[in-house]
């Protein structure tokens, strides 16, 4: 296990050190320590009006990669060094783009327009395009509601670009795997976890045995309806025989035979729900969206 660089003591210590310097409410303070797994400096900012940031040595672009998410206008109170004293300095972030982290510390960061809560179904413009084509914001805000992201979970998501990414900023204590067949769309995953500052998502080209070996088990599956799905079912519910089954098909034949697949892999409580998408178009028309099927059960293999 690695040892973790910022103990009780230390932050308790960082934690006087800006009560002592500045007027900041510190009951009010998201502590967030980055040089730990899977934790996501970028959303966590953007979610909370101060964040306490403990970060290690030798990140180069932290502020660049904050600046360019949109977040240049935070305040950045730190000082020089590793230790808790001295002088403290504040700055905007827009202004400290070409400065790096030399030295394992604690900075303390103000979002006076953090948004309060997440936003569940963000607008398609907000990722980066790609090669995917992604969903509608209205039907992912339907997958999301369906998979009931919990700040822990352990999700796999295959095919799904925008709902990995969407997982991933909800289930912050969590691991996503993204499962992307397509090489176009591992580079537009990728993309899109560099923009968002994501550090919880782990992207796979395949579900087998050897690519989850190092991997979480999930509690639950995202899955676009494929040839391949009745292997991925296969594997996944040995993996755990209680896990949590969301699919999402344009087919209504998927969505018509999906009774004898579920049946095969023990997978029961299915429910079957069709999310229709009309939108005014400028000749004041309405266009419809496509009609998927979203299908839900959880399996319980003998």
């Amino acid at each position: 296990m690695a040892q973790n660089i910022f103990t009780n003591d230390i932050i308790i210590s960082w934690l006087q050190y800006f009560a002592q310097n500045t007027t900041i409410d510190l009951e009010r303070v998201k502590m967030l320590d980055i040089t730990r797994k899977n934790k996501n400096v970028i959303p966590t900012v953007e979610a909370n009006k101060a964040t306490l940031v403990f970060t290690e040595a030798g990140d180069k672009d932290i502020f660049y990669r904050m600046w360019n998410a949109g977040l240049g206008e935070c305040e950045v109170w730190y000082n020089e060094g590793s230790d808790p004293s001295g002088p403290i300095k504040h700055d905007l972030l827009k202004d400290m783009i070409d400065r790096g982290i030399n030295a394992s510390a604690g900075m303390l960061i103000l979002n006076e327009n953090a948004r309060n809560t997440y936003k569940i179904g963000m607008d398609n413009d907000s990722f980066r395009r790609g090669s995917v084509r992604y969903v509608g914001s209205e039907i992912r805000a339907v997958i999301l509601n369906k998979i009931q992201v919990g700040q822990q979970d352990e999700i796999m998501v295959i095919s799904g670009e925008s709902i990995a990414i969407e997982a991933a900023l909800i289930a912050t204590e969590g691991t996503i795997i993204a499962v992307e067949y397509n090489g176009d769309d591992r580079a537009t995953i990728e993309e899109n976890i560099e923009h968002f500052g994501l550090h919880n998502i782990e992207v796979i080209d395949h579900v087998d045995e050897e690519s989850m070996k190092d991997l979480p088990v999930p509690s639950l599956v995202f899955m676009v309806a494929s040839a391949s799905m009745e292997q991925e079912l296969d594997l996944l519910t040995k993996l755990n025989p209680n896990i949590n089954v969301v699919v999402y098909t344009l087919d209504f034949t998927v969505a018509a035979n999906i009774d004898s697949v579920f049946e095969k892999y023990g997978i029961t409580d299915k429910e079957v729900i069709q999310v229709a998408v009309s939108k005014l178009n400028a000749k004041n028309a309405f266009e419809q969206q496509p009609a998927p099927w979203i299908i839900s059960g959880k399996a319980a293999r003998a």
